[in-house]
């Protein structure tokens, strides 16, 4: 069975951690993805992380999987004209330039659905394609300063932190996914393509969604809170004898078997502590009892205890611990891939496994200019002479 995407074909313009995301997601379920780059140095990620052999980095090398690559000149007369004709036969076109920025070179979404009325153009900013913040500058420190993200991340009494992730990069990317696959649908109905304007911004105000939610309705400005959670308690981290442990009790079904199994069966009949919004008013002296009681035991000790009643609990990993994790290894969640200048890499796979369509990794990341002769004889059915006047002109590498 093919794969979901496998008719479809990107044009990703894109560069740095949102689009790249983005286009990595469809690439895993079959889209023919095309990265193109700027001639030079290409993706300005190209130079981010821990370096691999052949000049390569591991940031790099583990985000752009199944795509091909190849760099073409935007700048240049004919390589406009060139892109053109490949929008003429593509389906989506994926951009992460400040906005106005292709209206200028003239391959905005007006251009390329003059030549493809099919065509999806989906365009991801810091801010949106409007507003009084058009033109800033944005990367993802700023988004999660600008969207309050930071203010509501850290430990408590602190200034607040930088997610450990680039989490609005990542979450703009999956909205991009997401926005293309609907435009897609939409293309299947009526033939007619649309333009997708994806905005951080927003994105990060979609996962404070809850938090803006709670501030609406009664006006306090939530602050961080470290592990913990304001909507449900007890739900952190608690120091045990060995290593730290995560606990989530989310219900109060689970908050009565909880309580005579750590042996503080009072604590479910004490009015405190009675209801989760009880034992919000009342955190300060829950948390404090629940810390005297997790240092008796040992994290191993209190996991088998938790895990056995059905209450949801886990240790703090680190990275090098998770790439080890039984669970991680049961279920093969990284792979290797085998890249040319690196050799063989591991990467993490594919998060979301459809039965009869998985998704997978197959290539490798492009090495810089890999597969221009390829596109432009596949795509274009440019001659191999062609092609080197071509190169002899810069317009493609």
């Amino acid at each position: 069975m093919k794969l979901p995407l496998e008719d479809i074909k990107v044009l990703d313009l894109s560069h740095a951690l949102a689009g790249p995301f983005c286009s990595t997601m469809l690439a895993d379920y079959g889209a023919q993805v095309i990265k193109i780059e700027p001639p030079g140095d290409g993706d300005i990620a190209r130079a981010w992380g821990s370096p691999l052999p052949g000049g390569e980095t591991a940031y790099f090398v583990s985000l752009h999987r199944n795509k091909k690559g190849m760099v073409l000149d935007l700048k240049h007369k004919e390589g406009k004209e060139l892109f053109l004709r490949m929008v003429e036969r593509a389906d989506v076109v994926l951009e992460n330039y400040r906005p106005g920025a292709l209206k200028r070179l003239g391959l905005d979404y007006e251009a390329g659905c003059k030549r493809n009325p099919g065509i999806v153009y989906c365009s991801i900013s810091g801010y949106g394609q409007d507003g009084p913040y058009l033109e800033r500058a944005a990367l993802d420190l700023i988004l999660q300063a600008e969207s309050g993200m930071i203010s509501v991340t850290g430990e408590p009494g602190s200034a607040g932190a930088r997610a450990g992730v680039s989490i609005a990069d990542l979450t703009a990317g999956m909205n991009a996914a997401y926005a293309i696959l609907l435009a897609l649908r939409v293309k299947d109905r009526t033939g007619q393509g649309q333009s997708i304007d994806v905005s951080m911004m927003e994105g990060q105000l979609a996962l404070l969604g809850t938090m803006l939610g709670g501030y609406l309705a009664n006006g306090e400005v939530p602050a961080p809170m470290g592990t913990a959670y304001k909507a449900l308690l007890p739900y952190q981290t608690f120091r045990t004898r060995t290593r730290d442990l995560a606990l989530a009790v989310g219900s109060e079904k689970l908050w009565r078997i909880f309580c005579p199994l750590i042996g503080r069966a009072g604590l479910a009949a004490d009015p405190r502590f009675a209801s989760n919004r009880a034992r919000d008013a009342n955190r300060a002296a829950l948390v404090a009892a629940l810390e005297s009681v997790f240092l008796q035991k040992t994290y191993e000790e209190w996991e088998a205890l938790l895990v056995k009643s059905g209450i949801p609990v886990g240790t703090v990993n680190t990275l090098a611990e998770v790439v080890k994790h039984p669970q991680v290894a049961a279920r093969g969640s990284f792979v290797d891939i085998d890249h040319p200048k690196v050799g063989k890499v591991p990467v993490v796979g594919v998060p979301a496994r459809l039965s009869a369509t998985p998704g997978s990794v197959r290539t490798p990341a492009p090495t810089l200019g890999q597969h221009t002769d390829e596109v432009l004889r596949d795509l274009l059915g440019l001659a191999a002479a062609e092609i080197a006047a071509l190169r002899a002109g810069k317009v493609v590498s």
